[in-house]
């Protein structure tokens, strides 16, 4: 495999793909654009495809709001100070019981210390930096015997390791690593088809199968490799990286169901998807959302990827995407395959929405300023002429779904449900929940919809947004907060007070709190235009690829 040591200087147009704060430091003094109000949007009434919006300029620039990024920034220190405290290098920690705990009896692999260096870099925490830096030198080990999950192992690790070389001025620490793991995985790519196992022994270097889905792979895990793998690919010139992830996106391609959507499972062995459920929601999610990151991340030179984000988003349209009862809020229903005594096959809609499905509504504001454009600049809000009839169509839909996301941290604790029921006529709930939202009921805790609104800010300068962002970030602080360091999930968002759980998600500080502080900081900061994030938020440079990929 590559080694690193040896490899070429990066090619200047990957040079290029830099923020303008190639050392991204943290501004203490941005300028402040007094002639912003001129072109500001006003309210929430933005351009949603439904009615001409005219304006003769474009927002250029879009200020930081200090306070709000500070206190996002102290929001970090916090909870990464404890967890040095009490568990330095563990993957996992448990903010109550002040300890850390790994993945694996053989020992962790720095899922929160690398999950977490791209936002210290971001934030100028030079001195948490140091001390992190030090211990991926000294301490971080993937010599253990023992099974990691491809999916997680990848966007986490792998992921952070290339975010980190990327913003520290191409340190060669984090590409070594970065080579080393993404090795140690590719074993469980040897498969009869090369679709990758669930998971991966790393000391080994063997792929493992999962043993409650033996057969069976995650569209979303097998389908949200890509932009890490590729990216490294392109960084060490050798394409065995890219092979590997492109062959899966060409087996979900000749896969392609009738309706365009995706099944959340495919046979390991012959590459077809197999019936089970078909939703944005878990095992499904991430699919979606890496067709339109795979086109962004080379800058629009795979046409393929278009052409697969498209036909998708037409079949969620037409089949997924509904209306609440009352207040016809937009959200995304799930298809659930039933089985009757004949053994034929028929669909259920239901009306379930999982949390992780907010981040859809801001990607679809960003696909359709992307595959939906007409023009070669997208104005910061759409004009009604950038966009054609499908861009138009995916900006609606997005900024209903976000709309949906904030509407349903309408809780006790201010905070989101994991999952979501939307009311509808047959569920039976008028009579036996009297109290339950007229539109929507909670089951389970989950704080997080940062992201579609730091996209959907970022596409359209509308202050909802950041005030939105603002009261999610209070409710974290008020709730999840616990005051000797850290922050605890809680049981349950309708309870007031709320009942801790003893466990901090490695998310919160690699991927809420990232995005929280990308809300209030200024655009000119990871612009999306010249980065794209992967599922858990590690901003990687978009670039045309050196690599001829065959598959485009």
């Amino acid at each position: 495999m590559s080694n690193p040591k040896n490899l070429k200087e990066k090619k200047a147009q990957s040079k290029q793909a830099s923020t303008g704060k190639q050392q991204v430091p943290h501004k203490r003094n941005p300028t402040i654009f007094t002639d912003l109000i001129e072109f500001w949007v006003g309210s929430s009434e933005h351009w949603d495809g439904s009615h001409s919006t005219t304006h003769s300029s474009s927002i250029i620039h879009l200020p930081a709001d200090i306070p709000k990024r500070d206190a996002v920034v102290g929001a970090f220190k916090h909870a990464w100070l404890a967890y040095e405290r009490d568990a330095m290098g563990d993957d996992e920690y448990h903010p109550i019981s002040h300890k850390g705990s790994n993945l694996t009896s053989a020992g962790g692999i720095g899922y929160t210390v690398v999950d977490s260096i791209d936002t210290m870099l971001l934030m100028g925490l030079t001195t948490e930096y140091a001390r992190a830096r030090a211990w991926v030198t000294n301490k971080l080990s993937f010599e253990r015997d023992g099974d990691f999950n491809t999916f997680e192992t990848t966007i986490r690790v792998l992921g952070g390791l290339l975010s980190a070389y990327h913003l520290s001025n191409e340190d060669p620490l984090y590409l070594e690593k970065a080579v080393e793991l993404a090795d140690r995985i590719l074993p469980a790519f040897e498969t009869p088809i090369g679709l990758p196992l669930p998971m991966v022994n790393l000391g080994k270097r063997k792929g493992v199968f999962d043993k409650d889905l033996r057969g069976l792979v995650s569209t979303a895990e097998v389908a949200t490799l890509q932009l890490e793998f590729r990216y490294l690919s392109h960084l060490t010139e050798n394409d065995v990286y890219w092979r590997r992830v492109e062959n899966v996106m060409r087996i979900i391609r000749g896969a392609r169901l009738p309706h365009g959507l995706a099944s959340i499972f495919i046979s390991l062995s012959e590459g077809q998807y197999v019936t089970s459920a078909i939703r944005l929601g878990s095992r499904g999610d991430s699919y979606y959302e890496y067709l339109l990151k795979q086109y962004v991340q080379t800058n629009g030179t795979e046409p393929v990827y278009k052409d697969m984000y498209d036909d998708a988003m037409t079949g969620i349209h037409n089949h997924l995407i509904q209306k609440s009862t009352k207040s016809k809020m937009t959200y995304t229903a799930e298809l659930v395959p039933e089985q009757d005594r004949t053994g034929q096959i028929s669909w259920r809609l239901t009306p379930k929405q999982d949390h992780l499905v907010c981040f859809f509504g801001g990607s679809l504001m960003l696909g359709a300023t992307r595959t939906g454009a007409l023009v070669d600049k997208v104005s910061i809000p759409p004009r009604d002429n950038d966009l054609s009839p499908v861009g138009k169509r995916d900006w609606k839909n997005g900024v209903e779904l976000v709309k949906t996301c904030m509407d349903t941290h309408d809780t006790a604790t201010g905070l989101s449900p994991e999952i979501v029921h939307f009311r509808i006529p047959s569920d039976g709930m008028d009579n036996s929940f009297a109290h339950a939202p007229t539109d929507w009921y909670i089951k389970g805790a989950r704080p997080e919809t940062v992201e579609s609104l730091f996209l959907a800010y970022r596409l359209t300068g509308d202050q909802l947004y950041r005030d939105h962002g603002w009261k999610i970030f209070q409710s974290i602080e008020k709730h999840c907060k616990i005051a000797s360091g850290g922050y605890a999930t809680i049981v349950n968002v309708d309870e007031n007070p709320a009942r801790h759980e003893d466990k901090m998600e490695t998310f919160l500080m690699s991927e809420t709190l990232k995005y929280l502080y990308l809300l209030f900081d200024d655009s000119g900061t990871l612009p999306l235009d010249k980065y794209v994030f992967n599922t858990e938020a590690h901003p990687l440079p978009i670039f045309e690829p050196t690599i001829r990929t065959g598959f485009a």
